[in-house]
């Protein structure tokens, strides 16, 4: 059996998925402006799919795409994670992410989510770097990014073949590498 591993920081925990998480993961996933670089809505039936598959990923290894909960008031904020990229993806790796809802922006939450991500990637997982990705126009991730060190790789810039042609095609692909001990 695999022991899904929790993560905390000052105020956030990163967590196993709880069926009471469905209702604000769905509305979430129904806000426009959260939507802006993803894509179209989802619906119910895919918020509550997505949430299952989470679920099941982090039962089969141990890590992966985390609740995100602010323990002090017991909300649930998002989502943050680690995950391989898709076959489908021209680089491959482990990339990082995180989604929060409008309400949670603006609170440093998915930079306080992203170093121990980092952290538990480079020291528990033995990464020897991290992949993000995000629509070239995603100014507010691409700013978590370079809060968190990740370097833009424009050589690894790409277009995404799933996505019809328009603003969300174009991706941008940053890097960060497990930091050197005792140099």
């Amino acid at each position: 059996m695999v022991t899904i591993t929790q993560l905390r920081t000052d105020r956030l925990l990163l967590r196993q998925w709880r069926d009471d998480d469905l209702l604000p993961w769905a509305a979430l996933n129904a806000d426009p402006l959260v939507r802006e670089f993803l894509g179209p809505a989802l619906t119910y039936e895919q918020s509550a799919q997505s949430l299952e598959l989470f679920r099941s990923e982090l039962a089969a290894r141990g890590w992966g795409w985390w609740a995100v909960e602010v323990p002090a008031t017991g909300e649930f904020i998002g989502f943050a994670g680690l995950d391989p990229t898709d076959k489908t993806s021209p680089v491959p790796g482990v990339e990082i992410g995180w989604r929060l809802a409008r309400a949670a922006w603006g609170h440093g939450y998915a930079t306080e989510a992203a170093h121990a991500l980092l952290d538990f990637g480079f020291a528990e997982l033995g990464l020897g770097e991290i992949l993000a990705i995000t629509v070239a126009t995603n100014q507010r991730s691409r700013d978590v990014m370079h809060r968190l060190g990740m370097t833009h790789d424009p050589a690894c810039d790409f277009e995404d073949p799933e996505i019809p042609a328009g603003p969300l095609r174009h991706n941008v692909l940053y890097r960060i590498a497990r930091p050197r001990v005792g140099v």
